[in-house]
């Protein structure tokens, strides 16, 4: 092939490749008018504060009340309880399994009078307006598959995370901030906390417009989103103009939708140079809300201070808010470490859910509060009359809702006298899913999205809404 064949060559495989691309921009945009048809009914929740517990908090000294283990406390797990339950490798080489009882009371609040544990005073200021889920379960039983599968509907990685399909389906009510951001705190349990990483909040197959934006604790909210010393706003604001208009050249020769999505990423980063300052500055917040939150809401990277962000985010309009708290991962030393977690947690969880009412927020915000599993009911490693652990348990575990759709003030599910198996009600982690998507309006079964020949969606091919929860 000589060269000017060679270059006829190149020329008329680079127009059907844009063809090609063109045909993939189309399909794209079909796909995102059907994710935004699919709210095809009133949605009671315009918003979702999604607070993630990682590591799996226990529910025997949460939310699970389970006063017969008393008389039961260091005898052995009947077997048919158990019933041959796998175990993790921590603890299946124990030659017993000792009844933990847990060493913390727990006391019934409100009109509802449900039984919360006196780790979690302020919870139970706030138990009239919380559904407290007790019949949570999960096939994953270690916490890299069972996280992905809370966060992305499946336990291989790879998956769209529930705020990008969020995002996806809904976009944002702000053009100033993201429709999706992140946040995350680290316990203060003294056991290393359990690793989070991006794919949790990755776009996966989606357009890469979706995916999380983490908000930083320290230093710039955002990397590179401040500008470099002697680079003006006008002179940013020409470079982007110009880098826009070479990116739109691309687009009309290739139809790539991608490029259209590095363009509105461009244009979100200069918004967001002005919007993620001041929402990040909360100097002028009342001193009576910074109480309320507690202590720790002053400093950046808090969980304390992470709900209040999680609530200015609310105001303004952002679609899918994502708090990590790291640290629940107690094998060992429970007692010590959950009572530092629950501290982190406790008031600032309230604090949130007060603070949204008063403003009248609460109506239209979905809240979850939830972990990727259990704890075992039995004993890892010695036990003694001050300490133990617990090992994974993903056959039940709690969870709370409110807000958004949910019906306040009552207590769903039920397990057996051991919190080892659900006896009444159970919810899987799909079922789940499908509720909080159903509160924001949206059909479970019909946000989809084709890739590699398949249509996809957050709850796979599962998931029943559990009406009994829905107002």
């Amino acid at each position: 092939m000589n060269h000017l064949d060679h270059c006829a060559f190149q020329i008329n495989r680079r127009r059907f490749l844009g063809s090609c691309a063109t045909g993939l921009g189309a399909a794209a945009l079909t796909n995102l008018d059907a994710a935004t048809a699919v709210r095809d009914f009133a949605p009671k929740a315009k918003r979702v504060i999604y607070m993630f517990q990682s590591g799996a908090p226990s529910q025997l000294e949460t939310f699970d009340y389970k006063p017969g283990l008393e008389q039961l406390h260091k005898s052995e797990l009947p077997d048919s309880i158990r019933q041959g339950q796998r175990v993790t490798g921590m603890t299946s080489g124990q030659a017993s399994f000792p009844v933990a009882a847990s060493t913390f009371k727990f006391r019934q609040h409100g009109r509802s009078g449900t039984w919360i544990s006196d780790l979690l005073p302020h919870h139970g200021e706030i138990v009239d307006d919380i559904c407290i889920v007790r019949s949570m379960f999960t096939e994953a039983i270690n916490h890299d598959p069972a996280i992905t599968l809370m966060q992305t509907g499946t336990q291989q990685p790879g998956r769209p995370s529930f705020g990008a399909w969020a995002s996806y389906g809904l976009g944002s009510e702000n053009q100033e901030l993201p429709a999706f951001v992140v946040l995350i705190s680290k316990g203060s349990s003294s056991r290393a906390a359990q690793g989070l990483l991006g794919r949790l909040w990755g776009n996966g197959f989606l357009p890469p417009k979706h995916q999380g934006v983490k908000l930083r604790s320290t230093g710039d909210p955002v990397l590179y989103l401040a500008d470099p010393a002697g680079v003006s706003r006008p002179m940013r604001r020409d470079m982007l103009d110009g880098i826009g208009s070479l990116n739109n050249l691309l687009h009309d020769e290739l139809g790539d939708p991608e490029i259209n999505a590095r363009i509105a990423q461009y244009e979100m980063a200069f918004r967001m140079q002005s919007s993620v300052p001041e929402l990040t500055d909360i100097s002028k917040e009342p001193a009576h809300v910074m109480d309320m939150y507690g202590k720790d809401a002053s400093r950046p990277g808090s969980y304390a201070a992470n709900c209040l962000l999680a609530r200015r985010l609310a105001e303004r309009g952002v679609q899918f808010i994502q708090l990590y708290h790291r640290g629940w991962d107690q094998h060992g030393n429970l007692p010590k470490d959950i009572s530092a977690q629950c501290r982190d947690v406790d008031q600032a969880s309230a604090a949130l859910i007060k603070d949204l009412k008063q403003r009248g927020l609460l109506d239209d915000t979905l809240i979850v509060w939830a972990g990727e599993f259990g704890r075992s009911v039995y004993c890892q490693g010695k036990l003694t009359a001050t300490s133990y652990g617990r090992d994974h348990h993903p056959r039940c575990f709690s969870a709370w809702m409110a807000g958004g759709g949910i019906r306040p003030g009552m207590v769903h599910g039920e397990t057996d006298h051991f919190s080892y198996n659900i006896v009444r009600d159970g919810v899987h982690v799909h079922d789940l899913q499908a509720t909080m998507m159903h509160c924001m309006g949206i059909d479970h079964k019909r946000l989809t999205f084709k890739h590699q020949g398949r249509d996809y969606r957050l709850t796979d091919v599962a998931g029943k809404v559990i009406k009994p929860l829905l107002t």
